[in-house]
């Protein structure tokens, strides 16, 4: 049995630059089932904002005239030319780790299947391997109910490999994944239809927000369907029809895209032939410090449960390396929440929604504007959205944040730095920022707080 001082399942963006720290210190064997960088390198962030900038060229293309810019008609998305230009992006990542680890002497990538024997061995290619500290990297994937299996359906990484233009793409799910996809899918020239279970799209935000964004997605002349439920569904050729809601009406998709959400790729682990201890939804548990409840092994990246995004997961890495390092300084559990939803315009979202900070038993000050109020956001033709700020009270400190709109993406960092920093909100608001600009507003918002309404 070969012994390293290290191993490392999965190559995502937890377990990459940590294998590279360790190298440091010992021998490392890192394990890659797929494609190495993990999703976020091949079919999550790096293509998918590729597309997404792609689709606002179309969209550019397409409305000139309201900025006094005369486009002559006929531009079209050709998906090959996007898909081959997201590939160039894809694979200089993915070509640049390889050849990192390869120039390592100290990693050993193995590309296969692995699985647990015991708490200390490894399975991988007919190999059996050990090491007193072990880092479980394998990320997740779309969740795929059994009802859809009988359909030629899409996940998040099959959509990605298409070369034709969809005529009718149907979405299940109204959630980050579905609606990113499917305005990027209809200004690409497809014919959309989002069907959401919930009363609402993205149900983890406020309603304010969700109202919002189901605007954006029927501006666009996006079909939304709320309330979407016993969906079924039938394939005849290349055609699916799709019923709802045990009702005759029918919608006819040629393409199917199952964004329901996303489960942990622990199952073929073979976690029950050791003593890691995992939730129902197969989660590794781990404590602050992203270790499991064996001693010497730990559980990062969206695996854990803690996060979920890119960044988490490289703060994952960031927290195991300094707990290594003997400096218990970074934890899970100083983290604040922060995403973006990279539909055109974004949002940007950090900290506690209005909802979540009445719950925890604060007392809310609110303050917001709309994009329509903004010079800057009406000057570029984008006013769509608002952006808001969630304030204690009794201490004046941000409780979180959202920019739906033009650089909300951006814009939100702002926030983040304020709020990490603990500093009041007064420190934004009297802040001199640079004019014209969307961000300037925010000070001015910051003037008008006001208690949350009942």
């Amino acid at each position: 049995m070969k012994k390293f001082d290290y191993i490392i399942i999965g190559t995502g963006q937890a377990g990459t630059p940590l294998a590279f720290s360790l190298a440091k210190k010992g021998k490392v064997a890192i394990i890659e089932k797929s494609l190495v960088g993990g999703t976020c390198v091949n079919n999550g962030c790096v293509p998918t904002k590729a597309y997404v900038a792609s689709a606002r060229r179309m969209w550019d293309s397409n409305h000139g005239e309201d900025l006094g810019i005369e486009i002559p008609a006929g531009s079209k998305a050709n998906l090959e030319k996007i898909k081959a230009r997201k590939e160039t992006f894809v694979h200089a990542s993915r070509n640049g780790i390889e050849k990192s680890f390869a120039d390592n002497e100290n990693i050993t990538l193995y590309r296969a299947e692995a699985y647990f024997v015991s708490d200390y061995e490894i399975m991988v290619n007919e190999e059996k391997i050990t090491a007193k500290q072990i880092f479980i990297n394998v990320g997740a994937r779309a969740v795929v109910p059994e009802e859809y299996k009988s359909i030629d359906y899409l996940t998040n990484i099959s959509i990605l490999e298409l070369t034709s233009i969809p005529k009718h793409l149907v979405i299940v799910g109204g959630s980050y994944i579905g609606l990113e996809f499917g305005q990027m899918f209809k200004r690409f020239g497809s014919e959309v239809t989002i069907l959401e279970r919930g009363d609402r799209l993205i149900k983890r935000e406020d309603e304010d927000v969700s109202e919002a964004v189901a605007k954006i997605m029927q501006n666009e002349d996006i079909t939304v369907s709320l309330n979407a439920k016993d969906i079924t569904m039938s394939q005849s050729g290349a055609e699916i029809t799709v019923k709802m809601n045990n009702t005759q009406d029918s919608i006819k998709a040629s393409h199917v895209l199952l964004a329901i959400g996303r489960q942990p790729n622990t199952d073929t682990l073979k976690l029950e032939n050791t003593t890691i201890e995992v939730d129902d939804k197969g989660m590794v548990a781990v404590d602050d410090f992203c270790r499991t409840n064996v001693e010497g092994i730990f559980a990062i990246g969206d695996c854990n449960g803690h996060g979920g995004f890119t960044h988490t997961s490289y703060n994952d890495f960031q927290i195991v390396e300094a707990y290594l390092l003997d400096k218990e300084e970074r934890k899970i559990s100083d983290r604040i929440t922060t995403y973006g939803l990279f539909i055109d315009p974004p949002l940007g979202r950090v900290g506690m929604t209005k909802k979540q900070a009445v719950e925890k038993g604060y007392e809310v000050l609110v303050a917001s504007r709309p994009m329509s109020k903004i010079a800057r956001a009406k000057e570029k033709g984008e006013n769509q959205g608002f952006m808001e700020a969630i304030i204690d009270a009794k201490t004046n400190l941000i409780l979180g944040a959202n920019v739906l709109g033009v650089g909300g993406d951006e814009i939100i960092n702002g926030f983040t730095n304020l709020m990490y920093a603990k500093q009041p909100y007064t420190v934004f608001r009297d802040g001199v920022h640079i004019h014209p600009t969307v961000t300037e507003l925010i000070p001015t918002m910051l003037e008008n707080v006001s208690p949350l309404s009942k």
